[in-house]
């Protein structure tokens, strides 16, 4: 039986981050959540408030945080292009200091830290699929740079941190995901075709369509961050964690509107500045290490995302009407 452990999760309330808290607890864990409220909100863990092994705190992880803990998740930072484009500065404090603050704590505590990097340090990638020693192709000084180079400091201070103090670490370098508790409003393809669908809004799809992604359901990707945490400490990674299936934006925006039933059209604007065209993971390494790999197929996931978003947006009309909510 796996001992009980004290486990920190930054950005706790966000979408992944509710779902990690969610697993550790069925685990048998004590959980700390930690996160600002930015992106994430107290919606997705009001299921846990009542669990004597869920503590949230509200915290800015770009200040020093003092607990004694077992195990950190470092979650926090925005992770759509609308939210940490917002606040450019920030985002880059959160991926920097964030870091230093999270790895400073895993010093003092010797606990095993994990960083959730992503698939954007590859940037748009000129190697196809994606593999971990592939040092990408980033611009860094666009718009997306606050993100994108803030995650590869990240992951420069991770593994610096091993290597002068012996923090034992773990990199999972994060592909599309997708799931029940994603940002209504956070701009990425999921959640916005989803939400457009549903309300019989134009679906917009920037470019031609033809770029692709990889979607990785939410579940699968907790599963691969559990066995990342449990690998022996000979192994950080980083490792690539996403679906290899590849779909084109359009594919996608036609299958949510078939699953749907929705009469909304299909609507073609400019891609924006930077967009990487291709996006897919080489998972061999996450297959031999964690005997990992997705199991979720998209129209399952899909059918799943659909019917939390539907029931949210009818809880919000409900709301907005006055009407006590179900």
């Amino acid at each position: 039986m796996e001992l009980k452990k004290r486990i920190l999760v930054t950005g706790g309330a966000g979408f992944l981050g509710s779902h990690l808290c969610d697993r550790l607890l069925a685990q048998g864990h004590d959980v700390i959540c930690v996160d600002n409220c930015f992106t994430g909100t107290k919606r997705n863990i009001y299921h846990l408030m009542d669990d004597p092994r869920f503590e949230f705190l509200r915290h800015d992880v770009t200040f020093p945080l003092y607990l004694e803990i077992d195990e950190i998740y470092n979650l926090a930072c925005p992770a759509s292009p609308v939210h940490y484009q917002h606040d450019p500065v920030q985002t880059t404090k959160t991926c920097v200091h964030g870091s230093i603050n999270m790895l400073g704590l895993a010093k003092r505590t010797r606990a095993r830290i994990m960083q959730a990097s992503t698939s954007e340090v590859y940037g748009d990638p000129e190697q196809h699929p994606q593999r971990e020693p592939y040092w990408g192709h980033v611009n860094p000084i666009g718009p997306r740079s606050c993100y994108d180079e803030g995650k590869r400091c990240a992951e420069t201070l991770f593994m610096d941190y091993r290597r002068q103090h012996k923090v034992r670490i773990k990199i999972a370098r994060i592909f599309n995901t997708y799931g029940p508790r994603m940002h209504p409003c956070d701009g990425r393809v999921v959640s916005n075709f989803i939400v457009q669908a549903l309300k019989g809004e134009s679906i917009t799809v920037y470019g031609d369509g033809s770029q692709t992604r990889s979607f990785c359901y939410v579940d699968d990707m907790i599963e691969a961050f559990v066995r990342l945490m449990a690998t022996g400490d000979d192994f950080t990674g980083p490792v690539n964690l996403g679906n290899p299936g590849e779909f084109t934006i359009m594919e996608l925006a036609e299958k949510v509107v078939a699953m749907t039933g929705s009469r909304s059209k299909i609507e073609v604007r400019p891609l924006p500045f930077d967009d990487p065209r291709q996006r897919q993971p080489d998972i061999g390494l996450a297959r031999s290490m964690l005997d990992w790999e997705p199991k979720v197929p998209l129209e399952q996931g899909l059918a799943a995302t659909i019917a939390y978003f539907d029931d949210f947006l009818r809880q919000g009309d409900a709301v907005a009407a006055g009407a006590p909510r179900a």
